[in-house]
């Protein structure tokens, strides 16, 4: 290795020992000095010669420029890259290496492409944007994860990813090293890298440690952390964290060392600066009130926080970040008592700088004023005596050999001590919270590894510097030169890997300076030994310095300053200012003040000066702390051993910064330089002269100059040989090895053998090899530009002249047809003419003709007119004469008629009034005789006779039952006594046979009940049925109601849309409010699927967790104790058990409100039932207002009169006495009968027949009564008609009596005159009504009979009246559904108004919402009716099940009672299908019990998918499912919930040890979503039965709703499914973006490939490019899609799968393609276009074109179009808005940006294009997302596909060795 020791500004211009003076030839661009811009770009317009003295060149702005060369003026300028090169990656990759091409390619980079990273070898070089950029989300991390460092685009995650790699792989530890100026954006990027550790690197357990150590990022900000001029949050510190891995690597701790914390800043503060952060933060959260007690107000009204001048951050809440401090606390195990002491010492620190002191008079003295109250909060705060402290703040001991004394300090001096002492304390405080975050980020387990991120202070050069500058220039310098080193070993590993022959390359190295700086002697020797001088001053120290280190070359003195030197470091001069070194590097602090503060009544205070304490030289770094000091003012000798042993601040610096690059030697080095593009802080702005500064400072030029001082550009052979085939010849391309073409190559086109060289795998070159081959490579390029376009032009050329020859021919023959087409059109003309003349004269002579003939006609027709009119009127006259003579004569004949007909009616009308007075006489005569009223009463008496018979033929039927009622009590009494007699007899015969015989019988008497349930079971079947037709039919009507609306609805929009201006618009916010609807159900599904995916990953983490925990041994599990409870969140109780509501209630209450409260269904059903329940009582209520209402609404009915009223006292005392005796006497007989019947009933209670006869003759009893009940009204009704009438009579007589008037209506009870006119019609002619009516009734008879009449008429009014309440009741309800319609109308009619009022757009959202509510609303009425005969079809199953439950409990004992078991197993009770006549039954398994566990390890622990590959798809799904039927069959609900139980455990363990497998995960995904479309099918619901055949309805369950197992099993599949998911896309990750971006489909875009980069780490050694090709990933797709075909999932779901599967392949490669500069070009846009359409081939033919994968992968669709089209006009822009639409403003943007040309011929896009662009796309309402989130999951769906297989049909494999199944 060669040193070489050279001024900073003259490295960089090193040119090479053979300068090629041919390449300064016209048209080449230099670059050349500029004072302002530092570099500016000519062109050389004149070519160069050897020795010219003048290089005549041209600025960019055409303005001429003589450039003068020579040796004592200018070297010839550097040479500017191509164009193609510009806005590269790396910085070493181009072929010019040298500053100007340095700084250039990182302006284009960040002003005009916004990248504010960029590569310049192992350094990553980081420009502060000073704006928030999104690309540092989680999807980044992602995407740069497990990625080389090489593959992406620079970024702080590659670098990050590039150690953690590095650190598994070559199990070393690593380190980050950010560097940087003030405001260059270290600690963010510190910050960012930690976060990517945290990411990648999550710790395994619930320590959460990956937090914790991103909480004391806000901690250490706020503490260490301050404003400056450069920077609004500088860390005034350095840091070194150390990230713990364990062999997992995953993250188990952390610790943290920091590096000379400027202590000064706590006391004094420059103009626009602030003090640390915390100080802010604490004043303004001072009003909370648990910081009352600190006396805080405004940061103002505090003197260490208010010299600044502004204590306001633009963008920056100081309370806000203070709540995050706090929470940082918290998280990092700081307690509140803790947090609040150290509140109290920043607050007293705060305090004491406002302590006032006051001079005295003389001037050597001073005092503080009394009742100061800043002191005294101080004292309080700390807990201090404020009596000693106010003496020792002016005082000071001084201890001899001989005495000690204590001296007065002068004001000056009293407050420097003051500002020791808290600058003291505030370290103390840092210190204390380092150590506490270091131990709670402490971990006891071990650490295998760790990455080392260093966030440390950039090279600094003020205008005054003062000892902190010097410190930390010391501290670059060694960094510096670790960083040289490594760079210079980096290279020689390169070169000796490649076999590329090694020559000694100089590189600077700045050990001279680092040995001026800590040699012996040198200015941090002497300056400690100036300080254990007793009277040492920095004027001394600063001579001693000019006497020692003059000689030095890296050491001078200023010529105007005595007080200053000047050290030379490796980036710039730098002159340092004496004046307080000294005591800077002291540190003094007195001790008599800590003795103070070690007495304090807090302990944290205590603490922090007791246990740690140290000498008054104290440091604030962490390594400093093995130095200790023990201050005891009471000794009065001094303590020399202390004084010997004392370390001054620059000694501890030294030894900790000796450590750390011990540790960083130790670990592998990754370096971040961050630079500081201007001092504004403006966004993407870029000052060239302040970059080239800290490009100098921090090295990088220094990597450059290294790798240009070799073989900077390096290709491999592949790259190689596709990029510049172009110039090889046909016959070189025949030669098989590529190494020897490109060998052969460069020979021939590079003749000097020093501008190359090969290596094993890659092609080294000088610099400017690379842009001499891309010319050669342009002009190969141009020389076939010229042929084609020379080929082209001559091809149009002869199809021009073709094309106008044809044209002449075609002009010829045209015209020479015209010319003869005119000739035989005049031929025609002719002959036309002579036609036409022939039919003119024709024309004209018959026309003559014609007019002659018509006036002959004329003529003769008026003459024989004028002869007919005179002959018509001589008849006319003759004829009205005959008339007049008509009518004359019939008048005459008329009248005398008349005369006579009147004289004949006037006889006949006498005569017959003189007949008809005799026959009303003798009519009247009759009238008054009693016989005719006996004919008016013949028919009454004769209806009465015949009730009065019929009530007596039914009281004597009734005695006659009552008697043989008795009989039959006697008979069946003799028989119940024979019985018994009978049955004692049998007792004493059969003896224990009798038994028997009554089990049987009881048996028997059984089985008819349970054939009476089952006819029960079939009408409540029935019953069930007819209602639900009943549903549906209602359904159907509001279906056809919705259709209505509908219509409606859409003539509504019709007419809106009609009114509307533009209809596209108002048809796209519809279909995007369907769509907000789809997307708003998608997202509550995918909602959901989340949760069971994060409920599933739980389970894993408690199934790991329970395995950790496991002991060996042998546990039971509670039997009764449900093991589906234990996996999954579904309730434990069985639908068996909790029919309905009330079996729910009943449940609880057995289970205790504690344990119930456990089961969520139960409360979920209590909560229903109570809904119910109030439902019901609102309705109720409802009705009762709606009752009050009516019958306030009708109204008081007329009060009938006094005499009603008395008849209907008479009828009521009538009834109720006989009711009364009549009811008394029954009940008698009815107790009678009942006891006897109950007192034989109860001797013989096995005997059903008397019961079964009791119950008939109640039956027949209660029908008597009730027809005797209906007599006895009718008789009742008849006499009180008798004794109205008698009374009446009674009445009438008096009546007449008395008054003797004839009129019969004046009386108290009027007669309706109307109705006895039509009683009597045929008697009342007379016009006198009311005197007709009094002769006819002069003796009141026929009134009587006319009452009686009408007593029988108000019976039937009576009926009548109550069938007009029913009738009004009727018409009450349907005003009140008319009075509800018209509200609903009303409400329709405000809608319509309402929407019509609004805008189209609007209006058409505001319909669809409405109908969305509506149509929800119907559905859940709907839901609840169903719900509702749900209910009730579940008690009457249960009821059901109950009855059957007795049958075979009473078989099972009887089989019992009869027979001994005679085998070990249980017999099963085969004889239960025989006695049910379900033998005919088929599809069904039997096995045992204990044959269970075999089951499930048969069918789903130990299957393999092949072994039933040549079977029906989804066999295990179907053997369960019969397996499942038979339990049912038995009714079997323990049988069920096991197996049920078993089986989703199992397929739960499968999925988990086969976890990475495609081929189960996809076999146990179709089976489970098999057996939950059996369990639909077979469940009897009728929504599933209807694609059922007759076969299959007959075989649906029977007994058991498994309803909630069709949930788990639901929720199982989804879980399988995100599971397949998730492996697939594992195994298809590494395949994509090698596939898609980076395979050769089309081998003719081999030629245009990007340019390579240099490999920049090693993690990439050995690692070609990625092998997998399109076809490869096609034929994963297509293995994934078989697999799935042949397991016999459904078609739905996986066409889902491969609709996710194509959306992760668009994430991976939108996102690589996002991140990579390299693939953005118009080559990959075509070969990316043409996978693509590959890809949808591959659907179309698999026939998956419409399962929406098509959809998910137009974004890549859409980018590849982007990389083809034109960019350049506001056209192009227009069109890519258009063409864009489903990416996103930042990805397009970014595409642009990245766009790469590949060749000269290509064009960058313009910033002003990419501009335009932006402002088109600003209206957009676009996600502010760049990246595609690679772990979106679509919600799956499983749509119900019922099985057309007949279970009966099914073969069952022998080889899967199911013996002990039976069917059945």
């Amino acid at each position: 290795m060669k040193r070489q020791q050279k001024e900073p500004n003259t490295i960089v211009k090193k040119q090479e020992e053979k300068i090629d003076y041919e390449v300064y030839c016209q048209y080449t661009r230099v670059w050349i000095p500029d004072p302002e811009d530092v570099w500016r770009a000519a062109e050389i317009i004149k070519d160069y010669t050897e020795g010219e003295p003048i290089l005549y060149l041209k600025l960019e702005d055409e303005t001429p420029l003589e450039y003068r060369i020579g040796p004592k003026d200018n070297a010839l300028p550097f040479l500017r890259n191509p164009d193609i090169l510009v806005g590269e990656n790396d910085l070493t990759a181009l072929s010019y290496l040298h500053e100007p091409a340095v700084l250039h390619n990182l302006k284009v980079r960040f002003t005009e492409s916004n990248h504010i990273y960029t590569y310049c070898g192992i350094v990553l070089v980081a420009i502060n944007p000073y704006e928030q950029l999104q690309i540092y989300g989680e999807e980044v991390i992602n995407a740069y994860s497990g990625q080389n460092m090489g593959d992406m685009d620079p970024h702080i995650f590659a670098v990050a990813e590039e150690a953690y790699k590095q650190m598994a792989r070559d199990e070393r530890n690593q380190s980050i090293i950010v560097s940087g100026e003030s405001g260059a954006g270290k600690t963010v990027s510190a910050k960012y890298a930690m976060r990517f550790f945290a990411t990648v690197g999550g710790s395994a357990n619930d320590t959460n440690v990956e937090e914790k150590v991103l909480a004391s990022s806000p901690i250490m900000e706020a503490i260490g952390n301050a404003k400056t001029t450069r920077n609004d949050n500088s860390s005034r510190f350095g840091k070194y964290i150390q990230i713990g891995f364990d062999r997992s690597y995953h993250i188990i701790g952390a610790n943290m060392r920091t590096y000379l914390l400027e202590k000064s800043r706590v006391v004094f503060q420059a103009e626009d600066e602030r003090n640390y952060h915390i100080f802010y933060q604490l004043c303004a959260s001072a009003s909370l009130p648990e910081f009352k007690d600190l006396a805080l107000t405004s940061a103002e009204d505090f003197i260490f926080t208010s010299q600044g001048e502004n204590i306001f951050i633009e963008g920056v809440n100081d309370a806000e970040d203070f709540e995050k401090t706090r929470e940082a606390f918290t998280l990092l195990g700081v307690n509140d008592s803790n947090q609040s002491s150290i509140f109290r010492i920043i607050a007293s620190i705060l305090h004491l700088g406002n302590v006032e002191i006051c001079s005295e008079r003389d001037g050597d003295s001073c005092h503080i004023l009394k009742n100061d109250p800043h002191l005294a909060h101080f004292c309080q705060l700390l807990g201090v005596e404020l009596e000693q402290m106010e003496h020792w703040l002016c005082h000071r001991k001084l201890v001899t050999t001989s005495e000690t004394y204590v001296k007065n300090m002068s004001r000056k001096q009293a407050a420097n001590a003051r500002d020791a002492l808290a600058k003291h304390i505030y370290a103390h405080m840092f210190d204390w919270i380092v150590e506490y975050v270091n131990k709670s980020l402490h971990t006891s387990s071990k650490q295998h590894s760790f990455i080392g991120v260093l966030d440390i202070y950039g090279f600094e050069t003020f205008e005054i510097n003062s000892f902190e500058q010097f410190c930390i220039n010391y501290a670059n310098e060694k960094l510096q030169q670790q960083f040289n080193q490594h760079v210079f070993k980096l290279e020689q590993e390169e070169y000796m890997k490649e076999q590329i022959p090694w020559t000694l390359i100089d590189f600077y190295d700045n050990q001279p300076c680092i040995d001026v700086i800590e040699a012996k002697l040198g200015i941090l020797d002497l300056l400690d030994e100036e300080c254990k001088v007793p009277k040492g001053t920095d004027q001394n120290w600063c001579q001693k310095l000019y006497d020692r280190l003059s000689s030095s070359v890296h050491f001078q003195k200023p010529r105007m300053s005595n007080t200053s030197f000047i050290v030379i470091h490796f980036a710039d001069k730098v002159e340092y200012q004496c004046d307080g070194f000294l005591e800077k590097n002291r540190d003094t602090v007195y001790e008599e003040q800590i003795n103070i503060l070690k007495a304090s009544k807090f302990q944290l205070m205590a603490d922090l000066f007791q246990d740690t304490n140290k000498d008054s030289n104290i440091s604030t770094s962490s390594s400093s702390k093995s130095s200790r000091v023990n201050v005891r003012a009471s000794k009065p000798t001094p303590k020399v051993p202390n004084k010997e042993h004392r370390k001054t601040v620059g000694h501890q610096f030294r030894s900790s910064l000796q450590l750390l690059m011990e540790t960083l030697n130790a670990t592998t080095p990754h370096y971040v330089r961050c630079i500081k593009p201007n001092d504004e802080k403006e966004a993407f702005s870029f000052e060239s002269r302040r970059a080239v500064q800290q490009l100098r400072a921090c090295g990088v030029l220094e990597t450059i100059r290294i790798s240009a001082a070799g073989y900077p550009s390096r290709w491999t052979y592949p790259d190689f040989f596709n990029r510049y085939r172009v110039l090889m010849k046909k016959s070189d391309m025949t030669v098989g090895d590529k190494k020897l073409v490109c060998r052969n190559l460069l020979e021939t086109l590079v003749k000097d053998p020093d501008k190359f060289q090969f290596g094993k795998t890659k092609i080294f070159f000088r610099a400017g090899q690379v842009a001499y081959l891309e010319k050669l490579r342009a002009d190969k390029f141009r020389s076939a530009c010229i042929k084609i376009q020379k080929t082209v032009r001559g091809w149009l050329q002869r199809v021009r002249y073709q094309k106008i020859r044809k044209s002449a021919i075609n002009l010829q023959r045209y015209g020479r047809g015209y010319m003869a087409r005119r000739y035989a059109e005049q031929l025609r003309l002719t002959r036309a003419a002579l036609t036409f003349q022939k039919q003119y004269r024709m024309v004209r002579e018959r026309r003559d003709y014609l007019k002659v003939r018509q006036a002959v006609v004329t003529i003769q027709a008026f003459t024989r007119g004028m002869l007919t009119r005179r002959i018509f009127q001589e008849f006319l006259l003759h004829h009205k004469a005959m008339i007049i003579q008509k009518h004359v004569r019939g008048w005459l004949t008329r009248r005398k008629f008349r005369r006579a007909r009147n004289a004949a009616i006037t006889i006949q009308c006498a005569y017959r009034r003189m007949r008809a007075k005799r026959e009303l006489k003798q009519l009247k005569i009759e009238a008054r005789s009693a016989q005719h009223l006996k004919k008016l009463n013949t028919g009454m008496e004769n209806k009465i006779v015949q009730l009065q018979r019929k009530m007596d033929d039914q009281t004597n039927d009734l005695k006659t039952q009552n008697e043989q009622l008795v009989v039959a009590k006697a008979s069946l009494g003799s028989e119940v006594n024979k019985l018994q007699k009978e049955l004692e007899m049998m007792r004493s015969r059969q003896g224990d046979g009798s038994q028997l015989t009554s089990l049987q019988d009881e048996l028997e008497k059984l089985r008819a009940e349970l054939q009476e349930a089952h006819t029960h079971m079939k009408k409540l079947e029935e019953k069930h049925s007819n209602e639900k037709m009943g549903l549906e039919q209602r359904v159907e009507e509001l279906d056809r109601e919705n259709s209505m609306l509908k219509s409606e609805k859409e003539e509504m929009n019709r007419r809106i849309l009609h009114h509307s201006k533009s209809t596209e618009d108002q048809e796209s916010s519809a279909s995007q409010s369907v769509g907000r609807v789809q997307a708003e159900l998608d997202e509550e599904r995918l909602r959901y699927q989340n949760l069971l995916r994060e409920f599933s990953r739980l389970e894993q983490r408690y199934d790991n967790l329970q395995e950790a925990k496991f002991q060996p041994g042998h546990k039971r599990n509670n039997s009764t104790q449900s093991s589906l409870e234990s996996d999954s969140n579904y309730p434990s109780i069985s639908t068996s058990e909790l029919g309905d509501t009330d079996d729910a209630i009943q449940l609880v209450e057995e289970m205790g409100v504690e344990k119930a409260a456990m089961d969520i269904g139960v409360f979920m059903k209590l909560q229903k039932r109570v809904r119910e329940l109030e439902q019901e009582r609102k309705r109720l209520q409802v009705n009762l207002e709606k009752m009050e209402d009516q019958v306030n609404c009708k109204g008081i009915e007329p009060k009938t009169t006094s005499e009603q009223e008395s008849e209907d006292l008479a009828y009521n005392s009538l009834k109720r006495q006989e009711l009364e005796s009549e009811n008394k006497k029954l009940k008698n007989d009815l107790n009678e009968l009942r006891k006897a019947i109950a007192d034989r009933a109860s001797q013989n209670s096995s005997s059903n027949e008397l019961q079964d006869g009791y119950n008939l003759l109640l039956g027949q009893l209660k029908a008597a009564n009730e027809e005797l009940e209906v007599r006895k009204e009718e008789v009742l009704i008849l006499r009180t008609q008798i004794v109205s009438a008698a009374h009446q009579k009674e009445e009438t007589t008096n009546q007449i009596e008395t008054n003797n008037v004839p009129e019969w209506t004046n009386s108290k009870k009027p007669i309706d005159k109307e109705e006895a006119v039509r009683a009597y019609h045929g008697l009342c002619e007379s016009k006198n009504k009311a005197s007709d009516w009094g002769y006819l009734n002069e003796d009141g008879e026929l009134g009587l009979a006319y009452q009686g009449l009408k007593q029988v008429a108000r019976l039937l009014e009576a009926q009548l009246q109550s069938q007009a309440r029913k009738h009004e009741d009727e018409l009450a309800a349907f005003n009140t559904q008319i009075e509800l319609l018209k509200d609903d109308i009303e409400k329709k009619q405000e809608m319509l108004n309402h929407t019509m009022s609004l805008s189209p757009e609007a209006q058409v959202e505001y319909s669809v919402q409405q109908e969305i509510t509506r149509l929800t609303n119907d559905n859940l009425d709907l839901k609840e009716l169903v719900e509702k005969l749900e209910k009730n079809e579940r008690k009457l199953k249960k009821q059901l099940r109950i009855y059957m439950k007795k049958v075979p409990d009473m078989e099972v004992s009887l089989t019992a009672a009869s027979s001994q078991p005679t085998k070990a197993k249980p017999q099963l009770t085969r004889q239960v299908t025989v006695q049910r006549r379900e033998k005919d039954f088929e599809g069904m398994l039997e096995y045992y019990k204990e044959d269970e566990a075999l089951l499930v390890k048969t069918l789903i622990t130990d299957m393999k998918p092949n072994a039933v590959s040549a079977t029906v798809p989804c066999l295990p799904a179907y053997i369960l499912f019969m397996c499942i039927r038979h339990a049912d069959y038995i009714n079997d609900d323990q049988k069920v919930h096991s197996l049920l139980t078993s089986t989703i455990n199992a397929i739960k363990k499968v999925l988990k040890k086969n976890n990475n497998d495609f081929e189960m995960t996809s076999f146990w995904l179709a089976n489970t979503s098999r057996l939950l479309h059996c369990l639909k099918q077979y469940s009897g619901d009728e929504v599933f039965m209807t694609q059922n055949t007759a076969k299959q309805n007959e075989h649906c369950l029977k007994n058991f709703d498994l309803a909630e197992y069709r949930q788990v099993l639901s929720d199982l599949s989804i879980q399988i499914y995100q599971q397949l998911i998730k492996v697939a896309e594992h195994m298809m990750q590494p395949m994509i973006v090698s596939a898609m971006l980076e395979s050769e489909s089309i081998p003719s875009l081999a030629g245009v490939k990007p340019m390579g980069y240099r490999n920049r780490s090693s993690s990439m050694d050995g690692e070609g490019p990625g092998s997998y090709t399109l076809e490869a990933l096609i034929r994963q797709l297509g293995q994934f899609h078989s697999v799935m075909g042949e397991h016999g999932l459904d078609p739905e779901i996986a066409g889902q799968v491969i609709r996710q599967l194509f959306y992760s392949i668009n994430a991976l490669t939108l996102n690589n393609l996002l991140l990579r500069k390299d693939v953005c070009s118009w080559s990959t846009g075509m070969q990316l276009r043409y996978n693509i359409s590959q890809m949808e081939e591959w659907l179309r033919g698999k026939n998956l074109h419409q399962s929406g994968a098509v959809v998910n992968i137009e974004p890549v669709i859409q980018a590849a179009q982007l990389l083809q089209v034109k960019k350049k006009t506001s056209q192009d822009a227009e069109a890519i808005c258009s063409l864009c639409t489903s990416l996103t403003m930042q990805q397009i943007v970014k595409i642009l940006n990245l766009y790469t040309p590949l060749n000269e011929f290509e064009e960058r896009v313009t910033v002003s294009f990419i501009r335009n662009i932006q402002n088109r796309l600003q209206d957009r309402n676009d996600v502010p997302m760049l990246l595609v989130d690679t772990k979106h999951t679509f919600p799956v769906l499983f749509p119900y596909t019922p099985s057309a297989l007949s279970l009966e049909t099914l073969h069952i494999p022998a080889n899967l060795s199911l013996d002990f199944l039976t069917r059945v």
